[in-house]
């Protein structure tokens, strides 16, 4: 199989949209999250985002994807899409940022664990050392960012669920995509998604009456940008490495985080802040670097994509 040489810049451009989307979703999380429950605003999220995803699919005539790539998505749409957004929005609501961002990036470190464990995947010493300090980086930026918040003890559990029901998702996910096509796994993993947040459909209705414009407006942007197109460019890239490296490149993050709030909040950062933004970059820098003798164009190739090349 040959592959071109814009691919690894492609797949790359398309980490960097994903990231700066998922940072500026915490930003839109803040707005909405004022006038919505964590169910309704994760069910309205998930369908704004399944409507854009599904007139692409329709345009595109893709179709259903194969009955092989139906586990992966399934498991991925209750994880990731389902649990993981009403688990995430309910668990910032009880703990303060420091805790929220100490347990929920171990997100990435349980997929590079799950990924070598389940897929095969390498984990060499650059890629554990620039999580372990992308880690350190992201800790230093919630504890720095924390107010007088208290946490409790749910708000922990739902955070730590959150996390693993992040790794969980893209681990199953990663098969799915060898299987079938990137808009296909990421619609119907929305869809899978929204489906599972039905039951909070009583809520949405009740509260988008009552809601201002902004909230709702920025609850739509979460699905279709956020949502939509960041799931679709995430997709596009973690077919293309491992799921160890996208999960380390997730650590951008919070630097983004901090400084889409100083733009848009006018939340000046301190020193603490603006050094732990820099050891996130710092870790995403060296765990996405490569040893100089190594080929620049391919990556490490876990066990699922063996298979799959030994079976096409």
């Amino acid at each position: 199989m040959s592959v071109s040489p814009r691919t690894p810049l492609l797949a790359a451009g398309a980490a960097t949209v994903t990231v700066v989307l998922w940072a500026s979703a915490f930003v839109s999380i803040r707005s909405a999250g004022a006038a919505y429950s964590p169910g309704a605003l994760a069910l309205g999220r998930l369908l704004s985002g399944a409507l854009v995803l599904g007139v692409f699919l329709l345009v595109r005539r893709e179709g259903l994807p194969p009955r092989s790539a139906w586990r992966g998505i399934a498991i991925s749409g209750v994880l990731w899409f389902g649990f993981y957004m009403v688990a995430l929005n309910w668990g910032e609501q009880q703990v303060d940022a420091g805790t929220a961002a100490l347990v929920v990036n171990i997100g990435p470190i349980l997929i590079a664990l799950l990924g070598a464990r389940l897929l095969g995947d390498p984990l060499p010493p650059r890629l554990l050392a620039g999580m372990a300090v992308s880690f350190a980086g992201a800790v230093t930026v919630g504890l720095s960012m924390s107010g007088e918040g208290g946490s409790s003890v749910l708000g922990v559990a739902l955070c730590l669920l959150a996390a693993m029901a992040y790794a969980g998702g893209v681990v199953a996910q990663k098969p799915a995509l060898g299987r079938a096509s990137v808009l296909q796994v990421t619609t119907f993993g929305c869809l899978v998604g929204a489906v599972c947040c039905l039951p909070f459909s009583w809520q949405l209705v009740t509260e988008a009456a009552g809601a201002p414009l902004s909230a709702t407006l920025n609850m739509v942007y979460l699905g279709v940008f956020p949502t939509a197109l960041a799931f679709t460019t995430w997709a596009y890239a973690l077919s293309r490495t491992t799921a160890s490296r996208m999960g380390a490149t997730t650590y951008a993050v919070p630097a983004l985080v901090v400084l889409m709030s100083w733009l848009a909040l006018g939340e000046v950062p301190g020193p603490l802040t603006m050094a732990g933004g820099a050891l996130c970059l710092a870790g995403v820098a060296v765990s996405r670097s490569r040893p100089r003798s190594a080929a620049p164009t391919s990556e490490p190739v876990s066990r699922t994509e063996r298979e799959a090349t030994t079976s096409a």
